[in-house]
């Protein structure tokens, strides 16, 4: 092969630039292009103008930076993104890639070895401040939809850890049915699922504190057109933006102060009651995230949430009978729309699924823990021990209740057997004695013992580290910007697809095929000729896609060629 040939082996053909790059007399090297054919993976090359306008390569001179060396910091973005989208869904999978192919991909005579690429991203997500870069991003995104980014999807995605480096509390995993050690991220996305920003917390202290606490303050900077002081004033149902959430936001105590704050508050009813009659309800129709337009049959009411908060209370009524309940502080905005808003929830639950099953949301960066501050409050392991006594107990008494219940059931007793049924009813009476007396002791000592303490008043087997962030954070907002260039590629395919639900199966088919790459120095292009798929009409919008692509005139990163995409004739 062409990389085992290569004069450094592995594709390493540049030899004295990389010998003066190891002296520090060079570097970093600017990508050189040279006529390539069927290039693997080439189709990732037509992500590029939508990778570039998402931001990939944006604020970087002001936030991020790489020490002088061979490789420079936008080619090392434009790898990890289009590794996102080709479905490398780690670093460590890049063993099995020839990197004299990816290296043509990026006008790089090879792309850096795993140990390389991972100390690059140590360098400049651990030195460097991304998560400002990210924030920029944010801002960027926000202001480019102002309208969507006044709806703020807010939820939790549970990521598991199954290393052993250290002993992370254990959560809830829905997905699994099961209590695993892990972090917990809160995402904030749009109306249609795409991501604004991330928040990581190794020990969770619930939504709502993390609403408080870390969401909220950068929503009120950060999201625009929010409406003015005097806006405000002469508008009680005015408010700035709509939070949207699930049950696990459902407390009328923080909603009451977000609406002090005029920010909007919408979710499920967590006790919505006995069912409305039908003929409250009525048709309205409903434009959906997705551009479709549904009939639903929709009714409201106003209602207390608690005993002092006001809310608006809209329920949806399926073909089945079955009443969907939903509670909100937005006064002001049509049902119709309040229902859109609350059922687009989905598209966050759905981007969930998609970055975990195709760009490995839970992939470790890195192996590194760190120590949180001795401030850090944590579930106290004695109340914990304590608290699932009481659940054992619980649990064993209900079955108790539920035998000596049954005894009752039995019919008439035989004269034989009633003495041995009053010794069973009579055992069960002095076991479930005993479990309440038990109880009843074990839930005074829990209600002395603290629910959490600082982690560095416990013992030292007792505490725990939390997962390496930096990293993470930075590879988290490559996989956003890759999300979101994907997102706007398949938003041009479905212009000519019938099918909108396969646009991004047609471009992660895309994104394997092979292309050929002609440089014309001359002229100053860099043409892109992807290979034929499988049917005329994968062709047919993959044309469509390149016309897209060639009306933004494009250059490739670091050089003056235009990029310009076809189909091979």
């Amino acid at each position: 092969m062409a990389d085992d040939a290569a004069p450094m082996g592995m594709g390493a053909g540049n030899t004295e630039a990389r010998r003066l790059a190891s002296l520090g007399a060079l570097g970093p090297v600017t990508p050189q292009f040279a006529p390539a054919a069927d290039v693997a993976a080439g189709g990732v090359l037509l992500a590029i103008p939508a990778l570039v306008s998402c931001g990939l390569l944006h604020h970087l001179t002001k936030h991020l930076a790489l020490p002088r060396g061979y490789y420079s910091l936008p080619s090392i973005m434009l790898l990890l993104a289009c590794m996102a989208l080709a479905r490398v869904k780690s670093v460590e999978l890049l063993r099995y890639s020839a990197p004299g192919e990816w290296g043509k991909l990026l006008g790089l005579d090879r792309i850096p070895e795993v140990r390389t690429l991972r100390k690059k991203i140590e360098l400049v997500a651990g030195k460097n401040p991304s998560a400002q870069w990210s924030a920029a991003l944010c801002q960027q995104w926000m202001a480019s939809d102002p309208v969507s980014a006044g709806v703020a999807y807010v939820d939790g995605h549970v990521r598991v850890y199954h290393g052993q480096q250290t002993l992370l509390p254990r959560h809830y995993v829905a997905r699994q049915r099961l209590c695993l050690r892990a972090t917990t991220d809160y995402w904030v996305n749009a109306l249609d699922g795409q991501p604004f920003f991330v928040v990581s917390k190794a020990v969770d202290p619930g939504l709502l504190t993390v609403l408080e606490d870390d969401i909220i303050p950068r929503l009120l900077n950060e999201i625009p057109g929010q409406p003015s002081a005097e806006q405000l004033a002469a508008n009680p149902l005015l408010h700035r933006f709509t939070l949207v959430f699930d049950r696990e936001g459902y407390s009328p105590r923080s909603w009451l102060a977000r609406k002090q704050d005029r920010i909007a508050c919408l979710s499920y009813h967590k006790y919505p009651g006995a069912d409305w009659p039908a003929q409250e309800f009525s048709l309205h129709m409903v434009h959906l995230a997705g551009g479709q337009t549904v009939e639903m049959e929709l009714a409201e009411r106003g209602t207390y949430a608690g005993d002092t908060l006001w809310v608006r209370e809209i329920r949806r009524r399926s073909t089945g009978g079955h009443q969907t309940a939903v509670l909100s502080t937005d006064y002001g905005t049509e049902m119709a729309v309040l229902a859109r808003q609350m059922f687009a929830r989905w598209s966050q639950e759905n981007f969930f699924k998609y970055m975990l099953e195709h760009f490995g949301l839970d992939h470790l960066i890195d192996h590194q823990t760190e120590p949180l501050p001795d401030h850090t409050l944590v579930v106290n392991p004695a109340y914990r021990e304590l608290d699932a006594q009481v659940r054992r107990l619980t649990g064993q008494r209900g079955h108790k209740r539920a035998a000596f219940g049954a005894l009752g059931l039995e019919g008439p007793i035989e004269p034989k057997k009633v003495e041995h049924w009053q010794q069973r009813k009579g055992d069960l009476q002095e076991e479930l004695a005993q479990i309440e007396e038990q109880l009843g002791e074990i839930k005074a000592r829990r209600k002395q013992t603290p629910k959490r303490v600082a982690i560095g008043t416990l013992p030292a087997e007792q505490r725990f580290q939390r997962l390496s962030t930096a990293s993470k954070h930075f590879i988290d907002t490559i996989k956003m910007i890759a999300y979101r260039a994907e997102s706007a590629m398949a938003h041009v395919l479905r212009d000519k697809m019938s099918r909108h639900d396969d646009a991004r199966r047609l471009l992660q088919a895309i994104y394997r095929t092979e292309a050929d790459l002609v440089p014309d120095l001359q002229s100053k292009t860099l043409t892109v000729r992807l290979h034929h798929l499988a049917n005329h009409s994968a062709d047919e919008a993959i044309r469509h896609l390149c016309a897209e692509l060639n009306a933004t005139a494009m250059l490739f990163p670091q050089t003056d060629l235009r990029l310009v995409y076809e189909l091979v004739s």
